[in-house]
Parts: structure tokens; C-alpha cells; sequence
């Protein structure tokens, strides 16, 4: 679903305290002052910025709007609303079609927020430059851009503004078809903008997540979601995703059987899209009735609602031009580079003149303080042993983070690959066994996984009792964090299985593993005994995996499986029954 930049409202009331939506009323009241011609630069900038928002009926008045505002704001040299000028003309060029002018307009945005480090409208700009990427099908561009405009989101005190990138990039996900991210990213949105009471937001997220419910077989909740969103941008007069989400209406009445409800949500999608010249949701109702018509058996119908869809396919601008965009792009992308590498440099800098004036104070402060020398040789000791505890319980980056900024940010990771071990009827024999024998068994085999876990570039998160928990694609993420792990938890099976196998002093119990890949957060909580920890809904279900698998074996999720198939060899389990998560499909690695 294609809704994005309707969210990104900032570029148009920097100066107002309160947050509004797109709404055609605001515009049509306008239109009164500005036939007048009588405003001042200042005030005509502004009046500018609400007009080419909520002009939402007449996107060719819009695209004038956002021009005069260019040129207006390059006139009197101010650089936010030359941003947001920019910014909405991207918007509408897209919803157009040219897709072209579009990313260009985008860039140039993105260009003018970072010369002024205005955060929020660098960010925006970031999330819409993704937004066409997606539409162009350049999924690594299309990820990459999001992630730079969440993370520079995150930055800024613009709740809306992050949510809605959120939200696209949650979009970007469902078109992949990598449904149980796409629901993290939606309901993350759903929940910022329910805070808010921010209506137009709530209507996305719960629209979107209808549609990741239609794709995952829940029909009654996709409706029941769609419905609702529609409702709400009915009364906000937001046409553009009312024809998306009604066209998925239509497709969950066909999976049902219902083909008169089918077809009329579906023409009810062309008539508005029509009306109001929306080329993308004109071209797929189309395609969607010429579809509806062929399985009728219609073949006349079916192939005038085909040609319509071919006209509008090829009306939709420079699509694969779009697609070569990123290599045409590269000055701003090696200037964004540049300026970096010159921010670093003059950190270095910086740096060093702060060493050579520690230098000297650390030289009188020798010569002054002479007789203390023992004293502050065994506070550096104690210093360095300290770090090496504080390095052996946080990975390195956290742990530098730490140090230098007193606190540790938490980070969203989108690929990450969990993985719990536990051993089988541990807690019946712990009843029987002297605690010593115990701890040392346990102590064996833990101290082998840690030796796994660091010979695979695995993280150790922690261990709950007899559950061992670890990840791959964190701190620092990694294209080969499945892999990485399914490696690591073959060699766990082996460890267990051969000291099985020999006598010694040692408890021997069977293992069971589960893996799951997903997102998740990662951070550190409290001011004492730091850990390292993740959370999020990638955890609960890797530690299903685990609790559903059996002793020797190790058990995969259907998204983990995706990633590491053509590797490894696996076998189907089917769907099994998952305490509160319903019926998920798992995998045995063979």
C-alpha cells in the first residue's frame, strides 16, 4: 500500500505549536485570501506551505502551489520553506506519476534541511526519497533510505513525522511479503499515532495492518480493520488510500466467494480514483476488473478494462529511469559522504589538540603530585580491570557508547536471528543431584557455547537457568546472521550429543534449540548489573521455536527457514498450535 507522504505534514507548519492533517476545507477558505494578492513575502510563504497541503482535489493546483512557494522562498533566500516547497512538490509529482521529477524534487529537499540541520525536515525528506525507491521496486535503496530517516527521526521531538516513515517502511515490508515485520512496523505506528489522537495516521496503520491480516489468512480481522480505516478517511475526504484499501475489500470478498461485493468495491475504487486523477489506483482497479471479468468468463469486459490498464501502466512515468536513479544520483550521495568525512576530520582534530592539552596538565600534575605516583598507579589498575569486566558483560560498541555518553541508546535492529537452547528435564533432575555436580555440568556446557557463540560472530545475551539465549546481527548487523547461527546451533547439537556419549564426572542432559529471525531492540536498563538485553516479538517467538522442538533437534520458524533454505536441507513440520500466537509453520534442520 502506497499512501506515503500524506503523514509528513511538518514541512508545512514549522511555526504553529499544534499538528493538523491534509483537509480540503483548509484549502478551499484559503483560496479566498489568496485570489486577493494583497499578502506580504513573509505571510505569502505561509499561506504558500497550506495551500499546496491540503489542496488534495486538484493536484495540478497543488503542484502550482508548491512552485510559487519554490520560487517565492529562493526570492527571499528562506531555506525551510524552500525545503518544504520542494518537499510538496515531490508529493505531488508523485501521486501523478513522474516519478522522475519526484525523487529529484526529494533531494533537492533532503539537500536544503541538511544545510540548514533542520533534523525533522531532513528526515522527512529521507522517508519520501525511500517511498519512490519502494514504488520502484530498488528494495536495498528503498531500506536503506528508511532506515536513514528513522534514525534521523528519532533525533527530532516530531512524534507524527516518525510514525509516519514507520509506517511506510512497514509498507515496504508487506510488498516484500515479510508479513511479521510489516505488522512490527504497523503496530508501532498505530500505537504513536493512537497517542496523539492523530486520526489520519490511526486510519493507515489500521489499514495496513488489515492488509498483512488478509495476506496471513485472517480475513474477518482484515475486514474488520479496512473497514474502519476506510471510515475514518471517508470523513477526512483522504481519497487516495480509500482506493487502495478498497480494491484489498474486493480481494478478501473474492477469497470468499462473494463476487458482487467483489466487483462493487472495486468499481466504487476506479469511479473515485477517476475523479480525482489518481493514475496508480486508476491503473490497478483496472487490472483488478479485467481480472474479475476474465475468471467470469466475460472475455469483452475483461479485455476493454485490460487495455484501460495498459493505457495507465504506461501513462505512470519513467519507472525503470527511477531504477537507474541511484546511480545517477551519486553527487549527493558522495557529498553526503564528504560531509561526514570533513565533520570527522575536524573531530580528529579536535581530539588531538584535547590530548596535547591533557598532556600538559597531566605532566604538572606529575610533577606536583610526585609523591601520589603509587597512588594513581593502582587506580589505573583498578581502572583497567574494570573495563575488562565492563567489555566481558556488554559487547564493545555498547560498552564504548556507555563510557563516552554515561547512558546507552536503544536500537532497532531489522534483521536479527535469535537463538534459545534448553536442556530437557533439567528442573526433575536438578531435585536428585548435589548442587556442586550441578553447576559444574552446566558451567561445561555453557563455557562450550560461549565458545561457539564468539567463533560464529554470535552475541550472548544471556542465561535464565538452564536456557541458554544468543543472536546474530547485533550490535553490528550482518547479511549472514541465519547462516551464522544455524552453524552455530549444528555445533551445540554435536557438543551435546558426543559428551553424551563419554564418562566422566558430569550431569549429561539432551538439548533442545529454537531459531527465529525478525526485528527487534536492543538496549541495556538500570544503573546496576547492566545487561545486555533484546526485546520485542522476534524473542517470544524464537522461544516457542525452542519450546516446540525436540531433544536433539533444532527447530525453525517459517521466516528463518526463508533465509537459510537453499543452504541447509530442513523438513516440514507443518503448523503447530503456539500458545498465544495461534498455529505457526516450523521446520526441523535435517
Amino acid at each position: 500500500m502506497k499512501v506515503k507522504n500524506y503523514l509528513l505534514l511538518i514541512c508545512f507548519l514549522y511555526f504553529i505549536p499544534a499538528v493538523f492533517s491534509q483537509d480540503q476545507r483548509v484549502a478551499d477558505s484559503l483560496t479566498i485570501i489568496y485570489n486577493k494578492g494583497i499578502l506580504n513575502d513573509s505571510a505569502g510563504l505561509e499561506l504558500l506551505r497550506k495551500l499546496s497541503f491540503n489542496e488534495v482535489k486538484d493536484l495540478n493546483l497543488s503542484l502550482k502551489y508548491a512552485e510559487e512557494l519554490i520560487n517565492l522562498s529562493a526570492k527571499t533566500g528562506n531555506n525551510i520553506s524552500l525545503h518544504s516547497g520542494y518537499f510538496q512538490k515531490g508529493n505531488k509529482k508523485k501521486l501523478l506519476g513522474d516519478l522522475e521529477e519526484a525523487l529529484d524534487a526529494y533531494i533537492k529537499s533532503a539537500e536544503v534541511a541538511r544545510e540548514e540541520n533542520f533534523v525533522k525536515g531532513e528526515g522527512n525528506a529521507y522517508g519520501a526519497i525511500a517511498d519512490i525507491y519502494a514504488i520502484s521496486n530498488n528494495h536495498a535503496n528503498s531500506r536503506l533510505y528508511y532506515n536513514k530517516a528513522i534514525t534521523t527521526l528519532r533525533e527530532s521531538n516530531d512524534s507524527i513525522a516518525l510514525a509516519s516513515v514507520i509506517l511506510n517502511a512497514g509498507d515496504e515490508f508487506l510488498v516484500s511479503e515479510i508479513y511479521d515485520t510489516a505488522f512490527v512496523y504497523f503496530k508501532e505506528s498505530e500505537i504513536i499515532f493512537g497517542k496523539l489522537s492523530y486520526l489520519a495516521g490511526m486510519a493507515y496503520s489500521k489499514g495496513n495492518i488489515g492488509m498483512v491480516y488478509a495476506k496471513t489468512g485472517e480475513p474477518g480481522l482484515a475486514e474488520k480493520n479496512i473497514k474502519e480505516a476506510i471510515q475514518i478517511l471517508e470523513e477526512l475526504e483522504d481519497y487516495y488510500p480509500i482506493c487502495v484499501y478498497l480494491v484489498s475489500l474486493a480481494d478478501i470478498y473474492i477469497e470468499k466467494g462473494d463476487t458482487r461485493n467483489a466487483l462493487n468495491y472495486t468499481m466504487k475504487s476506479l469511479t473515485i480514483a477517476e475523479q480525482y486523477g489518481l493514475k496508480e489506483q486508476i491503473r490497478d482497479a483496472n487490472l483488478k476488473l479485467s481480472e474479475f471479468y476474465e475468471r467470469s468468463g466475460n472475455p469483452e469486459e475483461s479485455y476493454k478494462y485490460y487495455k484501460n490498464y495498459i493505457t495507465y501502466r504506461d501513462s505512470i512515468n519513467n519507472v525503470k529511469t527511477v531504477q537507474n536513479m541511484a546511480n545517477l544520483r551519486t553527487d549527493f550521495e558522495v557529498a553526503q559522504k564528504q560531509t561526514e568525512v570533513d565533520l570527522l576530520n575536524q573531530e580528529k582534530r579536535n581530539q588531538r589538540i584535547m590530548v596535547i592539552s591533557l598532556l600538559i596538565i597531566l605532566g604538572l600534575t606529575t610533577i606536583i603530585l610526585g609523591t601520589l605516583y603509587w597512588y594513581f598507579r593502582t587506580i589505573s589498575r583498578e581502572k583497567r580491570i574494570s573495563e575488562s569486566l565492563l567489555l566481558n558483560i556488554l559487547p564493545s560498541e555498547t560498552a564504548m557508547e556507555l563510557k563516552l555518553k554515561g547512558k546507552v541508546d536503544a536500537v532497532k535492529f531489522d534483521e536479527v536471528t535469535v537463538l534459545f537452547t534448553d536442556f530437557v528435564e533439567f528442573s526433575k533432575s536438578a531435585e536428585h543431584i548435589e548442587p556442586e555436580q550441578l553447576v559444574k555440568s552446566i558451567d561445561f556446557y555453557f563455557k562450550g557455547f560461549d565458545e561457539i557463540t564468539t567463533k560464529h560472530g554470535l552475541e550472548k545475551i544471556k542465561t535464565i537457568g538452564d536456557s541458554y539465549m544468543c543472536a546474530c546481527g547485533l550490535p553490528t548487523a550482518s547479511k549472514t546472521h541465519a547462516r551464522n547461527v544455524i552453524n552455530a546451533a549444528r555445533e551445540m547439537i554435536d557438543l551435546v550429543r558426543n559428551k553424551n556419549n563419554k564418562t566422566d564426572d558430569l550431569i549429561h542432559f539432551e538439548v533442545r534449540i529454537g531459531v527465529h529471525s525478525g526485528p527487534v531492540v536492543a538496549g541495556i536498563v538500570g544503573i546496576k548489573k547492566w545487561q545486555y538485553d533484546i526485546w520485542g516479538d522476534t524473542v517470544n517467538i524464537a522461544s516457542r521455536m525452542e519450546s516446540n522442538s525436540e531433544p536433539g533437534r533444532i527447530n525453525l520458524s517459517e521466516t528463518t527457514y526463508h533465509q537459510i533454505k537453499d543452504e541447509f536441507q530442513c523438513e516440514y513440520r507443518g503448523e503447530i498450535e503456539v500458545k498465544n500466537r495461534g498455529e505457526l509453520k516450523m521446520y526441523f534442520l535435517s
